[in-house]
């Protein structure tokens, strides 16, 4: 397990943000929504995009969906996002996906990944739950949602620890948060407009 820690902590000093893709269920059934999201996926990657998570979802096709992204683009840090259940991780773990994060804290699905040898990457916004997490050896931590964390967390004093703020967040947050300590931040909602993928985000790369 603390290798699958150290690699991912690697891929946090090349690159300070994750992309959250939530499919929507036409772009399984739509060809042309499909291949316009593989292309301008494919332009992201080549400007240097490193990390990358899709939404679990309980839809035969998502598993699909993933297993060509990791085909396509091998040399990215793929993961899922949103796991609420078991399901969720076996699914991630038959694709070979490189880690998962939760929205919340939930210690036996954090057990049942660690017994898996998984990365399973916690959400947690109040400081119980981050001491439970740090209890059980946890190393890698997502802020979320990071406008309601609790004020008693502060993320300074928890050196040993990669923390990542996610919630509502967009590629101009991350230079703020990157100021705060956080290594990265997660760009959900924010990375899609008008359907496409912020242009901020491919100028932010063709900069960095």
């Amino acid at each position: 397990m603390n290798n699958k820690e150290d690699s991912f902590s690697e891929f946090l000093k090349t690159e300070s943000f994750f992309l959250l893709i939530k499919p929507e269920d036409n772009i399984y059934s739509n060809t042309s929504i499909r291949n316009s999201f593989f292309e301008e996926l494919r332009s992201l990657i080549k400007l240097g995009l490193k990390n990358i998570e899709i939404s679990w979802s309980n839809n035969e096709k998502w598993f699909d969906f993933v297993s060509e992204i990791k085909l396509n683009f091998p040399q990215i840090n793929l993961g899922s996002a949103s796991i609420v259940n078991k399901q969720s991780i076996e699914d991630s773990l038959k694709i070979g996906l490189n880690f998962s994060m939760m929205k919340f804290w939930d210690k036996d699905l954090f057990n049942y990944a660690q017994s898996k040898s998984y990365l399973l990457i916690p959400g947690i916004n109040n400081l119980k739950d981050l001491k439970e997490a740090i209890d059980l050896n946890c190393k890698i931590i997502k802020i979320y949602p990071i406008n309601s964390k609790d004020s008693s967390i502060d993320i300074l004093n928890y050196t040993n620890i990669d923390f990542i703020a996610a919630g509502g967040l967009s590629i101009s947050d991350l230079k703020t948060y990157k100021s705060l300590g956080y290594k990265a931040v997660v760009i959900g909602d924010k990375a899609i407009k008008n359907k496409k993928f912020d242009p901020k985000i491919f100028e932010w790369l063709k900069n960095n």
